[in-house]
C-alpha cells in the first residue's frame, strides 16, 4: 500500500509516527442504531495513544432534522479548538469497524480546507490484531487554533443532485447494498421509500476493501468503479443512506487522482423522505 498523508496511511506508518508532536488521532467510530455497539464505551476502553474522540452526530448541524448533516465552520472551529486540533497538524482518522465511519471525517476535514489528513488503513480492527500499543487514558487536551475555508464543490444538496440526475451530466454513485438500492430491501430509517436516484449507479462500498477492511489498491479501485458502470470521465457525486459510507467511495476516487467529486450531504435519508423526488427501483 502506498502511504500518503492526505488519503490512508497503514497501521506501520502510524505506529512510526506516534510520537511526532503535530501529529492528531481522531477515533471517528460510529454504529447504526441497531448494531448494538456503543462507539463511546469502546473508545473510552481502549483506543490509539493519544486519541481523541470524533463524535460525528455531536459534531454536526444539529438544526437539521437529518442525521449528522456536516457542521457549519463556526461549529467545527469551536469543537477542533477545544479538542486541541489545529493548524500545521497531521490529523489520522480511524474507527472501530475497519472502514466505515473514518472517511466521513476525512471528507469533513476536506469541506473544511484541511488537506493534511488521513484514514488509517483497516483501522482499529487491524491495529489492534497486530499487538499495537492501545490505552485507556482519554488525552490532555490543549486549546489550538484552526483557521478553515469550507469548499463547497465537495458537498451537494438536494436541489443539485436533481438537476444532476436529470440532466445526466454527473456520475451519481450510491454506496449502499444492493438489495436496498433495488428497492428489495427496506431501510433501516423509519418512514423511508425503497429504491434509488434515477440514473445512479450501485457500488456498494464493501467492493472497495478487502478482507481485512483495508482499501483495495487503485487498479482494484478503478475497476470496482468500472464494472459498476461508472463513468470517470464525469464528474461524481457519492451518496448512502446518510452521508456515511458515501465518503468511503469519495475516498477511493481521492485515491485514483480523481478530484471532481462531491458528496450527497443528505443522501437517501432525505431523498427516500419526499414524494415529489423520482425513485427508481430495479
Amino acid at each position: 500500500m502506498q502511504n500518503d498523508p492526505k488519503t490512508l496511511v497503514s497501521t506501520e506508518w502510524l505506529e512510526a509516527h506516534l510520537k511526532d508532536p503535530d501529529l492528531r488521532i481522531l477515533d471517528a467510530s460510529w454504529y447504526m442504531p441497531d448494531s448494538g455497539r456503543d462507539a463511546k464505551a469502546e473508545y473510552a476502553a481502549a483506543h490509539i495513544p493519544g486519541a481523541r474522540f470524533f463524535d460525528i452526530d455531536e459534531i454536526s448541524d444539529q438544526r437539521s432534522s437529518l442525521p449528522h448533516m456536516a457542521p457549519t465552520p463556526e461549529k467545527f472551529i469551536s469543537r477542533m479548538r477545544a479538542m486541541g486540533v489545529g493548524d500545521g497538524h497531521q490529523v489520522v482518522v480511524y474507527d472501530g469497524a475497519g472502514l466505515l465511519s473514518a472517511a466521513r471525517v476525512w471528507w469533513t476535514f476536506r469541506l473544511m480546507g484541511k488537506t493534511d489528513v488521513a484514514v488509517l488503513d483497516g483501522g482499529f480492527p487491524k491495529w489492534q490484531a497486530e499487538g499495537r500499543p492501545v490505552e485507556d487514558m482519554a488525552p490532555i487536551l490543549r486549546d489550538r487554533h484552526i483557521t478553515v475555508s469550507r469548499q463547497a464543490h465537495l458537498v451537494r444538496d438536494v436541489t443539485q443532485v436533481a438537476a444532476a440526475a436529470k440532466l445526466g451530466d454527473h456520475e451519481i454513485i450510491d454506496a449502499r447494498s444492493a438489495e436496498r438500492f433495488r428497492g428489495e430491501a427496506a431501510e433501516p430509517r423509519p418512514g423511508l421509500r425503497a429504491g434509488h436516484i434515477p440514473g445512479s449507479k450501485n457500488l456498494p462500498f464493501g467492493r472497495l476493501l478487502n478482507a481485512d477492511k483495508t482499501m483495495k489498491d487503485p487498479a482494484e479501485l478503478r475497476l470496482a468503479f468500472e464494472e459498476a458502470g461508472v463513468d470517470l470521465g464525469k464528474p461524481a457525486i457519492t451518496t448512502c443512506g446518510s452521508g456515511v459510507t458515501a465518503a468511503i467511495l469519495s475516498l477511493a476516487l481521492e485515491r485514483l487522482g480523481k478530484s471532481d467529486h462531491s458528496l450527497y450531504d443528505g443522501s437517501w435519508a432525505e431523498w427516500g423522505m419526499y414524494g415529489d423526488l423520482k425513485v427508481a427501483k430495479g
